[in-house]
């Protein structure tokens, strides 16, 4: 488990990166967002150990980052978005140079980096020179290097970069694969990454933790979607349901469908609002034709949450 205590970086006057504190456990993959600036490269350079905190605390499985630097690096896999591969090296080269920092040896390592080879796909370019490579085969050869000798922990910037459908797919199987026996931290631009792949955002604004909380309830909004036969003038039935704070007509049709669309209280829950909802219409003898909760996306969430627009309403620092 990954355990990060008031994270503070400071470049001369600049606050980079501002209190910043979360857990994460074995298996969980999170989305760290945060537009460029936010401070995401730099958590995750003071969470390798590259670069000291001004103030704060990492502990991985118990063990102080500041306390014992060398046993957390030997635990853990770091992908920069800029990788700084040795573009006059061979694959094979550059991967047994790889495993040497991680101080694997014998056949530990052999068998470390030719599990690293199949796992990238990259066998096919074990004796080619890295400057020859294409960015999508470099960027896999990055991962290789990464996952060298089962990393705890897998910090992974920008890993779908410069991959064509089939190798993103490939990536994201990989690394769900890797979550059975890791923590990984995903930092990507790309929104359909962290909905493939994560089940928690971290979202990082001007230097601070903005949002932690599991995707699926960052998704949820408190509006309702409602199809019904009930025509606008009894629209008040729906205002009087317990719940439900504002109803509002988006359109009818000449089959006497009506669209409405339904926000709820805060303190309540949209299920059992949608259950009073389909029972009172029932009651009434209105037919419902759909029923159903509004999903934000993630770049609407993200958008709102750099704007200031977004409220967590008692989700932040979920687990």
């Amino acid at each position: 488990m990954l355990e990060v205590n008031n994270l503070t970086r400071k470049y001369g006057d600049l606050l980079a990166v501002d209190g910043v504190s979360f857990t994460v456990e074995k298996g969980e993959i999170i989305g760290l967002l945060g537009h460029n600036g936010a401070g995401k490269t730099t958590i995750m350079k003071m969470l390798s150990g590259y670069l000291e905190p001004n103030d704060g605390e990492v502990k991985l499985n118990g063990i102080a980052l500041s306390e014992n630097p060398k046993a957390i690096q030997k635990q853990l896999g770091y992908l920069p978005e800029s990788l700084p591969v040795y573009p006059e090296m061979t694959v094979a080269d550059y991967l047994d140079y790889a495993a040497d920092l991680k101080g694997l040896t014998g056949e530990e390592k052999v068998e470390e980096i030719k599990r690293a080879i199949r796992a990238t796909d990259i066998g096919s370019k074990l004796l080619s020179s890295i400057t020859t490579l294409s960015r999508g085969y470099k960027q896999r050869v990055g991962v290789a290097q990464a996952i060298l000798g089962k990393p705890k922990l897998l910090i992974l910037d920008e890993p779908t970069n410069g991959l064509d459908p089939e190798q993103t797919q490939h990536m994201r199987d990989l690394i769900k694969q890797l979550a059975n026996d890791a923590t990984v931290i995903l930092s990507t631009h790309i929104m359909q990454e962290v909905d493939a792949l994560c089940s928690r955002v971290l979202m990082i604004r001007a230097g601070q933790l903005a949002v932690d909380a599991q995707l699926s309830e960052l998704r949820d909004s408190k509006f309702i979607g409602l199809e019904t036969s009930l025509p606008p003038v009894k629209s008040d039935e729906l205002r009087n349901i317990a719940g439900v704070s504002q109803v509002t007509q988006t359109s009818s049709s000449e089959a006497e469908i009506h669209c409405y669309r339904i926000e709820v209280k805060p303190e309540s829950h949209r299920r059992d609002v949608s259950a009073s909802i389909a029972n009172h219409l029932i009651d009434m003898n209105q037919r419902v034709y759909r029923l159903e909760f509004e999903q934000r996306d993630l770049e609407t969430l993200f958008r709102e949450v750099n704007e200031h627009k977004y409220q967590q309403e008692g989700l932040s620092h979920a687990a």
